[in-house]
Formats: C-alpha cells, structure tokens, sequence
C-alpha cells in the first residue's frame, strides 16, 4: 500500500543494515546466525506491514525499528571494542566456539532480543508515540506470533540430523529448557513495570540492569559448549 511506504522505509532501512552485516560475517560466525535468523523476521514484519495485517502500522513499524536498533547497537559496541549489554555478552564472547551448535547461537541471540531489548522497545516506543504499553498490545503479540513461527522453522532447520545423536540428545536437553513464548510473556510483564517506572529514576535503572544480567545469565547456559 502506498501510503505505508514511508513506514516500511525505516524497517527496509535496518533490514538493508542486517543484510550488509550478513555479507561480511562468517556463516559459521555465531552472530552471523543470529543476524540471518533476525533478518528474515525483519523482512516479514515488513511485508505484514504492506499489506496493512497490524492493527496500528505506526507504532508496529516504530515499535520493529526501536527493537531492530538495540541489536545494531550491540553489534556496533562489539565491534568498537566496547562491551556490549550483558544479554549479548556470551553470544559475542562464545561467536567462534567450535563446540556451539548453529542452533544454540539462534536461540541464545533470540533470547537475548526478546528477553531484553524488546522489554526496553516497548518503552522507547511509548516515549516516541506518547501512547502506553496497553496501546501496542495487539501489534507486540503479532510479532511474537512471527517470532514464534520462525522459532519453529529454525529448530527444524538446525537441529543436527539423526547422524548426529551424540550431540541431538544433549541438545534437546538443553534447548528444552528455554521457551520463546515464556520469554515473551516475562517481556510483557517487564515493559508493563519499566513503564510504571519510568519517573523512578535509580530503581528503573537497577530494574533495568538486573534484566540485563538475568537475560544474559540464561543466554550463557544456552550456549553451552556441547562438542570440540
């Protein structure tokens, strides 16, 4: 629809971003993983953009790109030398580990982007738009619900074949353990309280900072190195 287009320009902005990143970063490269897996939920927020399928298309597409910019931000950190939040820590620290599965580096930078960044999106997205959490209710559950469907896709995809049950049977072990859509509710519930805090001052930050480190905390496990 035309007169979508200048909201999908931002979203097609950060998706042009992911793919130039998706260029030069290694296919084994655990953030490269990442990055593929997050550009195709990109692209199709985009498209459910043009076709009008978000119930307010503003705040979805401001909503996409507030949430888009905080990995860009990690990414940018990381690359400077500087440290990035502690969500991302162990996806950057572990990127190259021999003994992490391409499906553990998916979910872990999943994990860290929906456990941390879209709770803090939710609330820039508020400041941006002057509305509250409640107002982008019905667009954050649909790009959960795309989250969700490309979860699936991607542990069908990754998942190492019946050639490898050595690693297979650890790893549903281990994967078993985190779920997208408890993640997604934990977010809900921690935009909902950032925003009641948001006049708090020091204890919306130390909210904020414990996030932080728990988000990253349960990233470190999912990567358990598995293999050498």
């Amino acid at each position: 629809m035309a007169q979508l287009e200048h909201l999908t320009t931002p979203v097609d902005t950060v998706a042009r971003r992911m793919r130039a990143l998706g260029a030069v970063l290694p296919e084994r490269d655990g953030v490269g993983v990442f990055n593929r897996v997050y550009l195709a939920v990109t692209e199709e927020v985009g498209r459910h953009l043009r076709t009008g399928e978000f119930t307010d298309p503003r705040a979805a597409a401001t909503l996409d790109v507030r949430f888009a910019e905080r990995y860009l931000a990690a990414v940018d950190a990381a690359a400077a030398g500087h440290r990035p939040p502690a969500c991302w820590r162990p996806l950057f620290q572990l990127r190259h580990h021999p003994g992490v599965r391409p499906l553990q580096f998916a979910l872990a930078g999943i994990n860290a982007h929906i456990g941390h960044d879209l709770a803090l999106a939710v609330v820039d997205t508020c400041r941006a738009l002057d509305c509250r959490p409640v107002d982008l209710e019905d667009d954050f559950d649909r790009v959960g619900d795309l989250l969700a469907s490309l979860e699936e896709r991607v542990r069908e995809e990754l998942m190492p074949g019946p050639d490898l049950l050595q690693i297979a049977d650890p790893l549903t072990h281990l994967l078993g353990s985190w779920s997208l859509e408890r993640a997604r509710d934990a977010t809900w519930t921690a935009a909902r309280a950032l925003w009641a805090l948001r006049d708090c001052g020091e204890v919306a930050e130390e909210f904020a900072d414990r996030l932080d480190a728990a988000v990253g905390f349960a990233g470190r496990m999912l990567l358990t190195p598995l293999a050498d």
